[in-house]
């Protein structure tokens, strides 16, 4: 990656956005008529739900209105700064079919929901609420939280957004905007956010607050959709400074952890080493030979919802499985194919060593598409050894 290095003007000239935002940003509240025109991105079924008695679903379509409140903001706030030069599409405003995933596809994409995302061989690995351009055509981009539940493991998804973005656009310094319903100011996790000078921490009114200005309306909701605004562009007609080959980059820091463990060494060489390294989310080892598996099952244990599967009856329930670990601290995962369900399970280590069923991979994602792919490579000693390099529990003391 070539950085830009920008000298000390430059910078200065580079954060007059995020302290423009923070000074006035925090005096503008949403008003009835922003509310009413943010109901425009959302489906009449999360409509109904925004006043629903159930909370689940209505605590739900709450966080899918305000990040739409949020957006119909900043496209009024927008036009009265020229710090903002111009402000990604989405949700009802953005192209209404994107392209499905595939295997090598890579780039900034929009989902069917107005979503934007960034995909890395077809996978999903980022989405954004917001993304921003300003004055000095830097990119810039806001994460919209309702409750406290959305800010665990905030600043490590935060982290790789910035190293996203800016080996994308070729920045060195990437600002990010932190807009919340509720008063966040006390976590730890704000707390440090709030003190590096490339972001804005932004709290606006609940929605409790906001649902309060639209109650009138009541149950039949009106909105009025924007003239042609003159800062909205395409998220993905935003030119990139670098291209990006992710499965390029996977396959290198993979190899290299093979080498690693090879020689014997142990986890703490294998932290990402080069800019490219960095921007990997899950390294995916490969999928197992038979023997391998039983080593899993014998050293190890398979369990599914509450179920313990031996090796003798492995092939009855699944025809695959794959080991993965997650980024940045190498959690060890195994995916295994069902034979019932067009679907892989994320079997989790917990403390005791064995992993656990916690959750279904679907095959509409395209993640799916790429662990589908995967054939057996790995034997019985590389497995274990990699299960070693990362295990939660040594399986020689039970």
């Amino acid at each position: 990656m070539q950085i830009v290095i920008y000298p000390a003007a430059e910078k200065l000239k580079y954060a007059i956005m995020i302290p423009w935002l923070n000074s006035n940003f925090k005096n503008f509240k949403p008003t009835a008529a922003i509310a009413l025109n943010a109901t425009r991105h959302m489906n009449t079924i999360e409509r109904k739900k925004l006043f629903s008695p159930d909370i689940e679903p209505m605590r739900t379509a709450e966080g899918r209105w305000f990040e739409a409140i949020v957006y119909e903001m900043f496209l009024e706030i927008s036009q009265k700064s020229d710090c903002i030069k111009y402000l990604a599409r989405k949700g009802a405003d953005a192209p209404h079919t994107g392209p499905q995933a595939y295997l090598g596809q890579n780039g900034i994409f929009y989902s069917k929901y107005g979503d934007i995302t960034f995909r890395g061989n077809g996978q999903d690995l980022a989405e954004f609420d917001l993304i921003l351009v300003d004055a000095q055509d830097h990119i810039a981009f806001g994460e919209v939280v309702t409750s406290p539940a959305d800010l665990k493991e905030f600043e490590i998804e935060i982290a790789f957004k910035k190293r996203l973005l800016g080996y994308l656009y070729g920045q060195e310094h990437v600002s990010f905007l932190l807009i919340s319903s509720f008063d966040i100011s006390n976590y730890s996790v704000v707390k440090r956010l709030a003190k590096d000078p490339d972001n804005a921490v932004i709290h606006t009114s609940s929605c409790e607050q906001i649902k309060g200005l639209v109650k009138h309306y009541r149950p039949r909701i009106l909105y009025t959709k924007p003239q042609n605004h003159p800062k909205l562009i395409r998220a993905t007609d935003i030119p990139l400074k670098h291209a990006l080959d992710y499965r390029k980059y996977h396959d290198e820091f993979r190899n290299r952890i093979f080498s690693e463990i090879t020689h014997g060494r142990g986890r703490k060489n294998l932290a990402p080493a080069t800019d490219t390294e960095a921007l990997v989310k899950k390294i995916l080892y490969g999928a197992l030979y038979p023997h391998a598996i039983k080593g899993v099952c014998d050293q190890y244990g398979l369990v599914v919802k509450g179920k313990r599967i031996e090796y003798a009856e492995f092939f009855q329930y699944f025809s695959k499985a794959i080991v993965a670990t997650d980024l940045p601290g190498f959690e060890l995962i195994i995916y295994l194919r069902s034979r019932e369900k067009k679907e892989y399970l994320k079997m989790v280590q917990t403390k005791e060593g064995h992993f656990r069923f916690e959750r279904p991979t679907p095959s509409r994602v395209g993640f799916f598409l790429w662990i589908e792919s995967l054939q057996p490579t790995l034997g019985r000693k590389i497995t274990l050894d990699i299960l070693r390099t990362f295990t939660i529990r040594d399986p020689a003391k039970k």
